[in-house]
């Protein structure tokens, strides 16, 4: 950015609108800082469109994954401008499916500012992405020329555009837009997409309607063999998904998941081996004991046919659903059957020669290539996305999904050579016996997930909190109170590779949820609870920092509209979590925060995230409940969790002490916090 701006200030060229280099802070603080300027500042309206940098990796190409909302104009201004363009639809959609557990400022310039921008990510190497590796040395100087390049292009073409001023009147619809292979941008708008997707569609049933329009017997047969051999396909897919599920399942019981985070071939060997083998497989069988007196033309023609209607029925679908991403789909019914019309009779008389062979791997190229260019794209990002995923989501059941999806996609052109050839029988020994002695050495622990290598370190992530819990009961009293080191480990292999090294960090100090409590009774900073529910309770002194929070009850009234008022006051550091849960009979119909209608969190609570600068007055705040029923326990439960990130208070001798004896493969984080819990 700062590059960009030298050069606009120094160039002589006049732009037609003014640029605003905005710097934001409080990115990870749930972005307070791009809030705070698109809410409140005297330029937030003039602003007319925005390019947001970001990065869920260190270096690498920087991915255009989100554009608009509905604002095709801009996305044909990267197109027309980037000098290495790398942008795709489908990144977009993935992103703004919510799988990716992650948010940018783009949110909050579209939904508070409603402006139109584009989101652009550095993706590759995510493994050191907010760990004590990512640093400036790292990132190669070739990616941030090559980001420089586009920004400053893209920036250029958009200040002397004639569009901008009046940005609002090229607002019609959403895009498909994709790169090729760096070299230039394909986009056009989704209603044409569907247009193009349904042309398609019907040239692959003009192409399979010919052929139900033989003479009688020849339609008969050839119905019923495609109709079995769509059964085959479905069951040699179902089949190999099954395999691949019952292998990662097996090794997350046992305890060597993420065998492949540090070295990703073996998830390829072990993963995509297995499912390949068994599409081999069960096409073999249906060879050699169902297909036996078919010619190998016949069903080689057959197969191609059926995998045709599939990729068929997924562009149907996919454009039905108006995802933008059908695009892919439809490459993958035009080429093959563009290919297939032109080499009809050449395969006719002269059968899968070395010629039809040669043309007919052309003729599958493109889609071929593109959907590999796109596949690296998803596990550069994926991949170390599953290191920070969470206990709950088994890592090895995502990848082998994604791996046997990759292996069917792959495949489906391909299989009708397995009928084209004499035998599969040494392809599937080959692949069975890659898999296998995968296997083997994965069960037997081999490959250690994670790696301090200087030149390659993959890091385990993990959260260390000493905290003092206190909870107080209805008339104010201490009824528990407790002190330890809150451990989380941001994967699914929890603490099992640190107990070794740490031995009293095992499953007897398994932390247990405080049933009656919010969120468990535990001090989130953020409620990822749902993510993250295997943590360690490590018994420690109490902590006294000393900013210590203050909470209080400022008043409780009865509102004319038959509910309770409390009002509260809290001090204490710049970041604070605020917990509520209602009691049977009571409900929380609003408060004074954000637009005043509460929303709870994912596990059913309500969760406020505060924080402020190193200034800051008495936040001051109030909750309504409506009771239904008389509640002898109390109507509502609160709780107060104050983290103190910076400064002497953030340390204590037994939490460093602790953070030592990682071994170096890990990245701990830590520092010190209270939770108070009060019933009202």
């Amino acid at each position: 950015m700062l590059e960009v701006l030298h050069v606009l200030s120094t160039s002589p060229e006049a732009l037609h609108h003014a640029v605003i280099f905005l710097f934001n802070g409080a990115e990870e603080n749930v972005l307070q800082a791009s809030h705070g300027f698109i809410t409140q500042h005297p330029w937030a309206s003039l602003v007319r469109a925005f390019i947001n940098l970001e990065a869920a990796g260190v270096g690498g190409k920087e991915l255009v994954f989100q554009t608009g909302p509905e604002n095709p104009w801009l996305v044909q201004a990267y197109g027309s401008a980037a000098k290495h363009p790398f942008a795709s639809v489908v990144a977009q959609e993935v992103f703004q499916s919510g799988i990716i557990p992650s948010d940018t400022d783009f949110r909050i310039f579209r939904d508070f500012g409603n402006i139109p921008g584009i989101d652009l990510a550095f993706i590759e190497n995510g493994y050191l992405y907010h760990t004590k590796y990512d640093t400036a040395d790292r990132i190669l100087t070739d990616s941030i020329q090559r980001a420089g390049d586009n920004i400053l292009a893209v920036l250029k073409y958009l200040a002397t555009s004639d569009m901008l001023a009046s940005s609002s009147e090229y607002q019609h619809g959403k895009m498909v837009f994709f790169d090729v292979f760096g070299l230039f941008v394909i986009a056009y708008p989704a209603r044409v997409g569907s247009v193009v997707n349904y042309m398609v569609v019907l040239a692959a049933v003009v192409y399979l309607g010919r052929k139900l329009l033989q003479p009688r017997r020849k339609t008969a047969h050839y119905t019923k063999d495609f109709l079995c051999g769509l059964g085959v396909t479905l069951v040699s897919w179902f089949t190999s998904l099954l395999t691949v599920l019952i292998i990662a399942v097996f090794i997350s019981l046992i305890g060597q998941s993420l065998s492949w985070y540090t070295h990703f071939y073996v998830s390829v060997c072990l993963y995509g081996a297995a499912a390949v083998a068994k599409i081999v497989f069960i096409h073999s069988l249906a060879k050699r004991f169902y297909y036996v007196n078919a010619s190998d033309q016949y069903l080689g023609e057959l197969f191609f046919d059926i995998s045709l209607f599939l990729h068929c029925i997924s562009l149907i679908s996919l454009t039905f659903q108006g995802l933008c991403l059908a695009f892919v789909s439809a490459m993958w019914v035009a080429f093959p059957l563009l290919t297939r019309l032109c080499l009809h009779k050449d395969f006719k008389e002269h059968g899968a020669g070395g010629k039809f062979l040669v043309c007919y791997l052309l003729g599958l190229s493109a889609p071929y290539l593109y959907v590999l260019y796109l596949i690296w794209a998803v596990f550069e990002m994926f991949t170390p996305i599953l290191g920070r995923s969470g206990s709950q989501i088994p890592p090895d059941v995502v990848l082998a999904s994604l791996l046997a999806v990759c292996a069917v996609i792959l495949s489906s052109y391909f299989i009708n050579f397995i009928y084209l050839v004499k035998s599969t029988k040494r392809t599937t020994v080959a692949l069975t016996l890659v898999c296998a002695v995968t296997f083997l050495l994965v069960c037997t622990g081999t490959f250690f997930p994670y790696s301090s290598d200087p030149a390659s370190p993959k890091p385990k992530r993990v959260f260390l909190q000493h905290m003092t819990r206190t909870f107080h009961d209805l008339d104010g009293k201490v009824v528990k109170r407790d002190s330890g080191i809150w451990i989380n480990g941001f994967d699914y292999t929890g603490m099992s590779h640190v107990t070794p090294h740490i031995p009293e960090i095992n499953d007897t100090i398994r932390a247990h949820c405080e049933e009656t409590a919010p969120l468990c009774g535990f001090p989130w900073y953020l409620p990822v609870h749902f993510l993250i529910k295997k943590n360690w309770y490590l018994p420690a002194p109490e902590v006294s920092p000393g900013d210590r929070a203050h909470f209080q009850l400022v008043s409780k009234e009865q509102t004319p509209w038959n509910s309770v008022r409390l009002t509260f006051e809290v001090t204490g550091p710049s970041h604070v979590s605020f917990y509520v849960r209602t009691h049977k009979g009571s409900t929380l119909s609003q408060w004074s925060l954000g637009n005043g209608t509460p929303v709870t969190s994912k596990g059913g609570d309500y969760f406020v995230f505060y924080s402020h600068g190193l200034q800051a007055s008495a936040w001051r705040f109030w909750i309504e409940v409506q009771v239904s029923e008389e509640q002898p326990a109390g109507m509502v439960t609160v709780a107060l969790a104050a983290h103190h990130f910076s400064g002497k208070d953030k340390r204590s001798p037994e939490l460093d002490a602790l953070k030592e004896r990682f071994p170096a493969w890990t990245f701990p984080s830590s520092w010190v916090c209270t939770y108070d819990l009060f019933v009202f």
